[in-house]
């Protein structure tokens, strides 16, 4: 990855060192100083804090080089643990990460579907218990709980505007009623945001990069060199009200011809429902389960060789690489990822479509390419994204402050103290 503005802000020293160490998997001190800049005086006090906070281990030497072979760092994984919480009406997935982010837990639960707020939060809380004692973890070694949910989340507060299926949640105080029922911090954020944040915590993704995530609606997570972008009320990446037909029918944002309403999961489904005899064999002749569950069977269809349930899929999935070209074009974006429950059980259909799109027609493709992949974790991703939120507001904090280099190893290192010094 190439380009300008390569610097990441951290909130302090020890955050900006703790990034480096979580990002590179092992690394030596002199690596440190060469990766932040900073003095060797400066990284040798800040590892001494982190080995005695139990965040970092070291973990045997380097190959030689023709010196003293280097002691290697890493992050003690088992130091601390998050959790995350993906709250959709159709479903609830629950994941406890280590400090790097790996999953050690997953459970998933029914949805909020038709209930109050208050009573799912208090079966929230008791199912996030399940997890953590399920596993062993002690919940001092918990630093939290980031709970996500299809959008608009306000910062603090809860779910504002809503989609048809969540409407009982706008306005109620999430935050504050699950701090309370599971006696942890929480944060929240949307559920594409958050995936994004998990792919770059594991690794997935850097640079300019977006997570294109499809659940039962359309969003964007938006990360760029580690960063999430939220926009100013945190809301940004909404990709599936972007306008595909001005003259399309009307969205529940209130826009007409939105991505989501033309080529969203719930479109997939009416258009299956619509044609007879895909719809005997796809099993939707009954009522609807859900959009997820209904969406789900159109894709095996597909998969089956149903012409006519591929047809449909191909159709969503040509609006939808639409709408990630724009956003390609807008953030001149390097990685795109495909995540979320419906790219889960669809993406051979949408991945190559949407690459297409963006091999041929995506304005900077001259300058370089988008690298367009499928999440390995597109089902739970968002959760896990969830658990990525506190870890990193946690941990690696940031802000506008100190700056980060990408890379200074060329540069020449300052004197450093003795190894394990």
């Amino acid at each position: 990855m190439s380009g300008p503005a390569r610097a990441t802000h951290h909130a302090s020293s020890k955050a900006a060192v703790l990034d480096v160490i979580r990002a590179a998997g092992t690394i030596s001190r002199v690596g440190l100083i060469n990766a932040t800049g900073f003095t060797g005086a400066t990284i040798s006090t800040v590892v001494r804090k982190l080995i005695d906070e139990g965040l970092v281990v070291e973990t045997g030497r380097a190959e030689s080089t023709g010196g003293k072979r280097r002691v290697l760092l890493q992050l003690n994984h088992s130091a601390r643990y998050a959790v995350g919480v993906h709250l959709d009406h159709a479903g609830i997935t629950y994941v406890l990460t280590n400090l790097g982010g790996s999953v050690v837990a997953r459970i998933s639960r029914a949805g909020a579907g038709a209930a109050e707020p208050g009573t799912v939060v208090t079966r929230m809380a008791d199912e996030v218990g399940t997890l953590i004692d399920g596993v062993g973890v002690e919940r001092n070694r918990v630093l939290g709980l980031g709970l996500v949910s299809p959008g608009p989340f306000s910062s603090t507060a809860g779910i504002g505007l809503t989609p048809p299926s969540m409407r009982k949640w706008e306005d109620f105080p999430l935050h504050q009623a699950l701090e309370q029922a599971t006696n942890l911090p929480v944060v929240l954020d949307n559920d594409a945001t958050a995936a994004a944040l998990g792919e770059h915590w594991s690794g997935g993704i850097g640079g300019t990069a977006a997570a294109l995530y499809m659940g039962t609606g359309i969003g964007a997570g938006l990360v760029i060199n580690g960063v999430a972008y939220r926009g100013s009320s945190g809301n940004a990446g909404e990709v599936g009200h972007i306008c595909v037909d001005a003259n399309g029918p009307e969205c529940w944002c209130g826009a007409r011809g939105c991505v989501e309403v033309m080529a969203g999961p719930a479109a997939v489904v009416a258009a299956a429902r619509a044609d007879p005899v895909l719809a005997r064999s796809a099993g939707l002749t009954g009522r609807s389960r859900s959009v997820s569950s209904d969406f789900a069977a159109v894709s095996r269809a597909a998969r089956r060789g149903e012409p006519s349930a591929l047809a449909i899929l191909e159709r969503s999935a040509r609006c939808v690489a639409t709408a990630a070209r724009t956003l390609a074009n807008i953030m001149d974006l390097e990685v795109l990822v495909l995540t979320g429950p419906s790219f889960a059980i669809a993406g051979s259909v949408y991945l190559p479509v949407v690459r297409d799109e963006l091999d041929r027609a995506f304005f900077s493709r001259a300058a370089h390419g988008v690298d367009v992949r499928l999440s390995r974790s597109a089902a739970t991703a968002s959760a896990i994204g969830g658990a990525a939120l506190v870890l990193q507001s946690e941990l690696v904090p940031l802000h506008e402050g100190l700056r980060l280099p990408e890379n200074l190893a060329d540069s020449e290192p300052a004197p450093l103290p003795a190894e394990g010094a």
